[in-house]
């Protein structure tokens, strides 16, 4: 399975001020690589195709700094969410289960794109979200996210953390009247139908989503 990949771009980056102020949060680097490339990394390295980034704030910079990859871009004029930004984005993608990834995080270890896609078991999972458990996620600041049963189905509240990346169908997206709205309503949705699944990253994980995630997010990297 090589799904298509969504890498979400969109956000303002408030959490990251001052650093955002001049730049879009995808754009800031931890090392000597941004954030976003480093999803990128992980998408080619997956042979997710093709690959689709949402921009809004400063997107021209997102822009200008993809020129001449093979990625397409869904531009934003007003925020979408991650909900409605991936619909909207679904022309560019084609149908069937898709990856999405958030790249204000890294990850260390085995490529949580590639790992996804030799878990998944399309006959039973309609969402499979990569996790991390909550006592391992450097710099999360926060409650879990999720909590898993005997056979990896999820549900609401627990101690792992969703931790970035998924496969997922996106076919109810058509059913949400809302223009912006977060996945977790699509979620839901899955969830109340049995059909949302868990996979615990092995390596290591961080949330870069302030300025002093930076060198955590840095050190992890380095070992």
């Amino acid at each position: 399975m090589r799904p298509p990949l969504m890498i979400f771009a969109a956000g303002l980056g408030t959490r990251m001020r001052p650093l955002t102020d001049d730049r879009p949060k995808p754009l800031v680097k931890v090392g000597d690589r941004s954030l976003l490339d480093r999803a990128l990394d992980l998408g080619r390295d997956a042979g997710c195709a093709p690959v689709v980034v949402n921009t809004h704030y400063l997107g021209q910079q997102i822009a200008d700094h993809l020129a001449g990859q093979d990625i397409a871009i869904s531009y934003e004029p007003q925020i979408l969410d991650t909900g409605g930004g991936l619909r909207q984005a679904l022309p560019l993608l084609g149908e069937g289960p898709l990856a999405t990834l958030n790249p204000d995080v890294v990850w260390a270890g085995p490529n949580p794109l590639t790992a996804l896609q030799a878990t998944w078991e399309g006959d039973r999972m309609d969402a499979l979200l990569a996790l991390i458990p909550v006592a391992q996620a450097t710099a999360r600041k926060g409650a879990g996210d999720f909590g898993m049963d005997g056979h990896a189905r999820l549900h609401r509240k627990g101690d792992f953390v969703y931790a970035g990346a998924q496969i997922i169908r996106p076919d109810l997206l058509a059913d949400i009247p809302d223009a912006v709205f977060s996945l977790n309503v699509l979620w839901d949705m899955l969830i109340a139908k049995g059909r949302v699944f868990g996979m615990v990253h092995t390596g290591g994980w961080c949330d870069v989503g302030y300025p002093e995630a930076i060198p955590m997010a840095k050190a992890l990297l380095d070992g």
